[in-house]
C-alpha cells in the first residue's frame, strides 16, 4: 500500500539551510484543544494541498506545529526594526515559528509560520499567545487584500486552540497558519549589520533573498544594489495598490516591510472610509506617523534603512554606498506617484494620467467634505451611465464637484472599467469589529457572512446593501496590536 501523503509536504527548507545565525530552533507549544475556525481551501488548492486532510487529525496536528516530518527543524526568526521611528536592535519571531516551506504545482515557494504558537527567545516578556479576534482579523484582512489584487500574505487556516489567554478580559486563544512568500523584512537586514555586525551573513542573505525574489539581480554588476532597486519598485507598486483601495497598514515599521512586495500584519489596520489624508487607525499612533496621506514617505523612509542595512557591499568606501543609494531612494517616490496615477486613472474610468490636474483637483475637493472613498468612484460609475445625482450626493460643494465632473465626463470614462477596479465591498470597521466580537463569543455567522462578500467584492449582491453603508461623518474607529 502506497504512504498516505502527509497533510503539509514540506520541502527542504532555505531559509534555515542558508542563513544560520538569523534564526533559533524552536517548536510551538502544544495546542490543548485543536479546532478549526478557518480553512481556507482556495489557498489550499492554491498550494495544491488536500483541504480534506487538512481538516482531519493529522491535518490539525501539521497545522498546529506538532507534527513535523522527521529531521525538519521549526525556527523563530531573529530581526531588528524601527518602530515608530525608534531603533529596536532585537525583535524577532516573539510568538512565532517558522515551519517549514511548501512548493506549490507552479514551483514557487512559501513559508509556513504560525503566529500565536508561545513564548520564543525574542518574546522579551510576552506570553507569546494570541486571541480568537485578532486572528480572524488576519484572516479577513489577507483575503480582502488578495481578493482586490493586493499582494499579500494569507492565512491557510485559524485555530482555536482551547486555552483562555490573559488580556484586559480573559479571550479565547488560537493560532494564525500564516503563508508568506518569505518573512524576509528591512528588519532583517537591519538586525545583521547592526545588531549582528556580521559581512558574511550579510552577503548570504542578499543572496538568499536574491534567489527566493528576485533572481534576475544576480546577474547585475552590483547584486546588492539591484536587489534594493527591486525591493524599492514592488514597494513602490504595493503602496499605490493600498492607497487606491485606502488602506492603512497602522504600523508600518522596518519589521513589516517585506522584501517580497507582500502586505505583512494586520494587526492595527484598516479601510479609510470617509476620505482624510490625516486618517489613522492605530490606537497607539498619537503622532499620526503612519497615516494614510504619509504612508509615502513612511515607506521611502524604510527603504533608507534597508540602504543601509546594505552599505557595506554596496562599495568599499562608504561615501561611494551612499552615493549609489541615494538614487535609488529618490526615484522611489516618482515610481509610486506613476504607479499611483496610473490606478487613479483606472479608478475614473480613463486609458491616461490627465494631464490637466483633474486628479489632483478631484483630491482637494474630497479633502474639504470627507466622502466615503470607496461608494464615492462606484457611484461616479453611476454619473458616467447618466446618473448625474449618484456621486453628486457625497460633496456639500456641489457647483464646483459639477465644474469638475464635466471635465471628467468630457474624457469619455468607462464605467464598466471603472466597476471592475472599484470594490463595492471592503471590510468596514464596523462590521469587521461587529463579526469579530461574535466570533469570540462563539458565533461564527456574522465572520462567515462578512468574509463572503469582501472576497468577492466587485460583484453587487442584493440584499446586502449594509455592508456598502459608510460609517457616519466624523467617526473614529481605532484598532489594537493584535495581543
Amino acid at each position: 500500500m502506497a504512504a498516505t501523503a502527509p497533510p503539509l509536504p514540506f520541502a527542504d527548507g532555505t531559509y534555515v539551510a542558508d542563513l544560520e545565525g538569523l534564526y533559533t530552533p524552536w517548536e510551538a507549544d502544544a495546542v490543548p484543544d485543536a479546532r478549526l475556525l478557518v480553512l481556507n481551501t482556495a489557498l489550499a488548492a492554491a498550494l495544491g494541498l488536500d483541504a480534506d486532510a487538512l481538516a482531519g487529525p493529522d491535518g490539525l496536528a501539521a497545522l498546529s506545529g506538532r507534527a513535523l516530518p522527521e529531521g525538519l527543524r521549526s525556527v523563530a526568526q531573529g530581526y531588528a526594526g524601527h518602530q515608530f521611528g525608534g531603533f529596536s536592535p532585537r525583535l524577532g519571531d516573539g510568538r512565532a515559528v517558522l515551519l517549514g516551506e511548501l512548493v506549490d504545482p507552479t514551483g514557487r515557494r512559501h513559508d509556513v509560520h504560525l503566529k500565536g504558537s508561545g513564548r520564543t527567545p525574542y518574546s522579551r516578556g510576552g506570553d507569546g499567545k494570541a486571541a480568537v479576534g485578532p486572528m480572524l482579523r488576519e484572516h479577513l484582512m489577507g483575503e480582502a487584500m488578495h481578493a482586490l489584487g493586493i499582494p499579500t500574505t494569507r492565512a491557510l487556516a485559524v485555530l482555536a486552540t482551547g486555552e483562555t489567554i490573559a488580556r484586559e478580559v480573559p479571550l479565547p486563544g488560537a493560532v494564525l497558519v500564516r503563508i508568506a512568500e518569505s518573512h524576509l523584512r528591512v528588519g532583517t537586514f537591519e538586525y545583521v549589520t547592526t545588531t549582528l555586525d556580521d559581512r558574511d551573513l550579510l552577503q548570504r542573505l542578499v543572496d538568499h533573498a536574491i534567489a527566493r525574489h528576485h533572481p534576475h539581480a544576480a546577474q547585475a554588476d552590483n547584486p546588492a544594489l539591484a536587489l534594493l532597486e527591486a525591493v524599492a519598485d514592488v514597494q513602490a507598486d504595493l503602496l499605490a495598490r493600498w492607497q487606491l483601495v485606502g488602506f492603512v497598514h497602522g504600523v508600518m515599521n522596518t519589521d513589516n516591510t517585506t522584501i517580497s512586495g507582500q502586505t505583512i500584519d494586520y494587526g492595527p489596520c484598516a479601510f479609510m472610509e470617509g476620505y482624510d489624508p490625516r486618517t489613522v487607525y492605530s490606537s497607539i499612533d498619537h503622532a499620526g506617523r503612519y497615516a494614510y496621506g504619509r504612508q509615502p514617505q513612511v515607506l521611502q523612509w524604510n527603504l533608507a534603512r534597508l540602504a543601509e542595512g546594505l552599505l557595506p557591499l554596496l562599495a568599499d568606501d562608504p561615501q561611494d554606498a551612499v552615493a549609489l543609494a541615494t538614487p535609488v531612494l529618490d526615484r522611489f517616490r516618482d515610481r509610486f506617484t506613476d504607479a499611483w496615477g496610473t490606478g487613479m486613472a483606472r479608478k475614473l474610468g480613463l486609458d491616461a494620467v490627465p494631464q490637466d490636474g483633474l486628479l489632483e483637483d478631484l483630491l482637494e475637493l474630497l479633502t474639504a467634505d470627507a466622502p466615503d472613498w470607496t461608494g464615492l468612484f462606484r457611484d461616479l460609475a453611476r454619473t458616467a451611465r447618466g446618473d448625474a445625482t449618484a456621486a453628486r450626493a457625497h460633496v456639500l460643494d456641489r457647483e464646483a464637484f459639477d465644474a469638475w465632473t464635466a471635465r471628467w465626463l468630457a474624457l469619455g470614462p468607462d464605467a464598466d472599467a471603472m466597476d471592475a477596479v472599484n470594490p463595492l465591498y471592503i471590510p468596514r470597521n464596523a462590521l469587521v469589529e461587529e463579526a469579530l466580537a461574535a466570533a469570540t463569543a462563539g458565533d461564527l455567522g456574522p465572520y462567515e457572512a462578512l468574509l463572503e462578500v469582501v472576497t468577492d467584492p466587485f460583484v453587487v449582491r442584493p440584499g446586502r446593501e449594509r455592508y456598502t453603508r459608510a460609517a457616519p461623518p466624523g467617526d473614529r474607529h481605532v484598532t489594537f496590536c493584535g495581543t
